[in-house]
């Protein structure tokens, strides 16, 4: 039987790939984003034990909702790929029940190990979509932003080019942060790299989360800078568009 460690799931979620989705939010995350909404998803010994049959049992109720507006299932977190068996193995029950997978990550443990590969190309053949985060394209802002390099990360996205798996690029925009015209052109011409992305959402920072890391007893270190300007956001959407041909759509994560 295999066991995975969930943080909770969203039965009707809509900004998590198209149509209604079940998203599962899983137990685990090697990134310290500033601004993460999740604080309480960073232990890997946190959460709640659960199995793929319970999964699917819950799931099916919704198979309605997904087959009339076009959903499925989301795995978040978290980083779902720190437990890439468990999902493979919910992911080829979901398939057998026609039902739309997508992963939402930030490809914080890629590896290019063989190991790790072998699991993640078993798991890339029943993934309908990639939800990929990419947080930063500087080195140096990227480890600041969230304690870890980018190097693996865009080789993920590399990989997933290779393999030519569906994905939406998602850029969280921080005033101050990560909404500098240079970073953005700079991530907007890695992306134009990618022959497989077929949208490009732009996030709004927000402090949705703040309430989470004071509960934890944790210091908010954005907690001075404020959501950006709808003229940031369209300044984002229109240099990240500026040299790939996939169209542009925003809202809160």
């Amino acid at each position: 039987m295999m066991i995975g460690r969930i943080h909770s799931v969203e039965t009707c979620g809509t900004v998590d790939g198209p149509g209604l989705r079940y998203v599962i939010f899983m137990q685990g995350c090697l990134l310290r984003c500033q601004y993460c909404h999740n604080p309480d998803t960073w232990s890997r010994g946190d959460g709640k034990t659960t199995t793929v049959e319970e999964l699917i049992a819950d799931i099916q109720s919704y198979l309605p909702f997904f087959q009339a507006s076009g959903g499925g299932v989301t795995v978040s977190g978290g980083e779902p790929l720190l437990q890439v068996d468990f999902i493979t193995t919910l992911f080829k029950e979901l398939k057998k029940l026609d039902i739309h997978t997508t992963i939402d990550s930030c490809g914080g443990c890629f590896s290019t190990s063989p190991h790790f590969l072998r699991k993640v190309d078993k798991l890339m053949e029943v993934t309908d979509l990639v939800l990929l985060d990419l947080k930063h394209i500087d080195i140096v802002k990227h480890q600041a932003l969230t304690g870890m390099s980018n190097q693996h990360i865009l080789k993920f996205a590399k990989y997933l080019d290779e393999k030519n798996v569906p994905v939406w690029i998602r850029h969280v925009l921080v005033p101050g942060v990560s909404d500098e015209d240079d970073a953005l052109k700079g991530l907007a011409d890695f992306i134009s790299t990618l022959k497989n992305v077929k949208k490009i959402e732009v996030l709004p920072y927000h402090k949705l989360g703040i309430y989470k890391w004071e509960t934890l007893g944790l210091d908010y270190p954005l907690k001075d800078v404020e959501p950006p300007t709808q003229a940031r956001i369209e300044n984002a959407e229109r240099i990240l568009h500026s040299t790939n041909s996939v169209h542009s759509h925003s809202f809160y994560s």
